[in-house]
């Protein structure tokens, strides 16, 4: 490892002339070594390669510098470093072709730092670079060399070369920064398709999402690589239905074709929104399309079809699938868990086992997830006391969350509580607001107090937190404290989030915001809700739980405020927009209300409808008015 560093090494400008010379391919040559050079070239195992080195060893050809550089490559291209590492090294007085190819051999096999190693010994041994070397070396530069590199660039004349001004425009991207990214890419003479996509990406993957927009509507030119770059970005930055309408846009171009990155984007958007229709069709496209479900692929819709409702999809994917790695596995339980299908995911977890798989930290967060959908206390405790003592791993803030969860919703308050205190990690939020909510479940106003008012000490009380504690002052009718609670949050400028939910239909993904009037069938969603409200009346086991309404209202007033909460207006559109006996299926971005739970049921009976509801924490089947959940949520 050499002491120097680029910042450090003094650099002469050198001549035209020199710059020129360093810059000249290899000449030509003639005889045996053409002979030697062209077999060299054409060779394509490591046995081929060995017998033409074994040759030119014999005919004392070792110190070719031509025939030594082609060795050199050829034995990188094979995937021999250390061969192509012993050339080098053999190499007396190595120019700057054999540097660059040894720089880039270590570059491609992601040796990075050994790249930069080489191109520092490069400099210190008083050879220049050219526009290629910059190029290779610049893949390999880091946050912490990539202005070094810049200034270095300016000193020998390359600051106008396009592939070195791309080079160093994906260096400040790749790195994460983007003011200085930006400078550079304003201050280009000329922009090739390369360099605006880069540009692109860098905007897209640290959520400038407009920014990107308008740099792809400006190309004149777009290949798949474009339009990836937007749909992962709309995809990545929570735009789904965006990355949707993208897709759909870039169909429409006859010479695009979509590969496996558009596709993996495009199945992560609907999961997301649980576009279960679409999610179909891509499958169906993939298939039709000849785009190889590798394990990647094959992943990603099991994982997709979980988050969209239809375990059964996501079972006949993963049963399909020859070649499953543990995060294949993973998905499976994890998709069993959110579906609160606890006994299906313990058994595909024995299933894992046999199979010889060795479950890893996820692994245990989705079965730990499992067990606290269906309180299985036991099981849960005994599993997460497993994981370090038979497996080896060390428990995370979210295994412990599972843990929490799990006795906090069956309450067991003080025990979760203490495991919390005793934490040799820094419970995080989703730990608190999982103890908090427990608390309101089971009514613990004390220890709900308690919890919160640490939270206020160290300043980590969010909107949800908020929400959770003025939940809890509700729950006991203590309006005086709901009213204090809003008052601190609207003083620290604190929004709480609004409900939202989504229904497909047709390819098209409805939202609703409670008491949304903004849909073109408003008025046929208004009269659905009271032909529903006609079917609550009716209902002998249906009672409003106004007491969940977070208002200090009557109960008149409370009743028609849960009449229009946005998954009521999604199943409304659902049931007027679809045929008889189809399933439907609504996400919701929080936590359903338990008045809605209970509508839900009823409408399941009456209609004799599947209600399939994905809320934040997990999935809930209504069927013939029960849930898959029990009432356990």
């Amino acid at each position: 490892m050499p002491t120097a560093t680029l910042m450090s090494i003094p650099l002469p400008i050198p001549s035209g002339k020199g710059r020129s010379q360093a810059s000249l391919p290899p000449p030509r040559q003639s005889g045996l070594q053409g002979t030697l050079s062209a077999l060299i070239e054409k060779s394509r195992t490591l046995n081929d390669l060995l017998q033409v080195h074994a040759v030119l060893l014999r005919r004392g050809l070792h110190q070719d510098r031509i025939l030594n550089f082609k060795l050199q490559r050829a034995y990188s291209s094979l995937g021999c470093l250390d061969n192509s590492i012993w050339i080098f090294n053999c190499t007396l007085n190595p120019d700057v072709f054999n540097w660059t190819a040894i720089i880039h051999s270590h570059a491609q096999l992601g040796l990075h730092d050994r790249a930069m190693v080489y191109f520092v010994d490069m400099l210190c041994s008083g050879i220049y670079p050219n526009a290629f070397t910059f190029s290779v070396a610049l893949k390999s530069a880091s946050i912490k060399s990539g202005k070094p590199l810049h200034s270095l660039a300016f000193k020998l004349g390359f600051y106008s070369d396009l592939y070195v001004e791309t080079g160093l425009l994906d260096v400040y991207a790749r790195t994460g920064d983007v003011a200085s990214a930006k400078k550079l890419f304003d201050e280009m003479d000329q922009r090739s398709l390369v360099s605006m996509t880069t540009m692109m990406t860098c905007y897209a993957k640290h959520g400038e999402i407009g920014n990107a927009k308008f740099l792809f509507d400006e190309m004149p030119d777009r290949d798949v690589v474009c339009w990836n770059v937007m749909i992962s970005g709309y995809a990545q930055n929570g735009f789904p239905n965006e990355a949707l309408l993208m897709f759909r846009r870039m169909l429409s171009d006859a010479k695009m074709k979509p590969d496996e990155v558009t596709v993996l984007a495009v199945i992560s958007a609907c999961g997301q929104i649980g576009a279960l229709e679409t999610g179909r069709w891509i499958h169906s496209f993939i298939e039709n399309n000849d785009i190889c479900i590798n394990l990647h692929l094959g992943t990603a819709l099991l994982d997709m079809y979980s988050k969209c409702g239809s375990l059964e999809d996501a079972r006949l994917v993963f049963e399909r699938m020859t070649d499953k790695d543990v995060v294949t596995w993973n998905s499976m339980i994890s998709g069993y868990a959110m579906h609160g299908f606890s006994g299906h995911a313990l058994e595909t977890f024995d299933e894992m086992l046999r199979a010889g798989m060795k479950p890893n930290d996820i692994t245990f967060v989705g079965i730990l997830n499992a067990c606290s959908h269906t309180g299985m206390v036991q099981e849960g405790q005994n599993l997460f006391y497993m994981m370090k003592s038979k497996y080896g791993i060390e428990p995370k803030v979210e295994h412990y969350g599972c843990l929490v969860n799990l006795l906090g919703r069956a309450g067991h308050l003080e025990e979760a509580y203490n495991i919390v205190k005793g934490m040799n990690i820094e419970p995080d939020i989703v730990i608190w607001s999982s103890l908090l909510g427990a608390c309101g479940l089971h009514n613990d106003l004390v220890l709900g107090e308690e919890i919160a008012e640490l939270l206020i000490k160290q300043n980590q009380m969010r909107s949800g937190t908020y929400t959770l504690l003025s939940n809890i002052y509700a729950n006991s009718g203590n309006w005086v404290e709901v009213a204090r609670i809003r008052s601190m949050m609207k003083s620290k400028g604190v929004e709480k989030e609004k409900g939202c939910s989504s229904i497909e239909l047709d390819n098209t993904v409805h939202e609703f915001l409670a008491g949304d009037m903004n849909h073109p069938k408003c008025q046929e969603i208004y009269s659905m809700l009271e032909e529903i409200n006609g079917w609550l009346r009716a209902a002998e086991d249906y009672e409003p739980q106004t007491n969940k309404v977070l208002h200090d209202l009557g109960d008149a007033e409370k009743g028609q405020s849960l009449e229009v909460h946005s998954e009521r207006l999604a199943i409304a559109f659902g049931l007027i927009s679809s045929r008889p006996g189809t399933t439907i299926r609504v996400v919701k971005n929080l936590r359903v209300c338990p008045d809605c739970h209970e509508v839900c049921k009823v409408i399941s009976r009456v209609t004799g409808r599947k209600i399939i509801m994905r809320d934040r924490n997990r999935f809930h089947h209504f069927v013939d008015g029960c849930c898959s959940c029990d009432d356990f949520w």
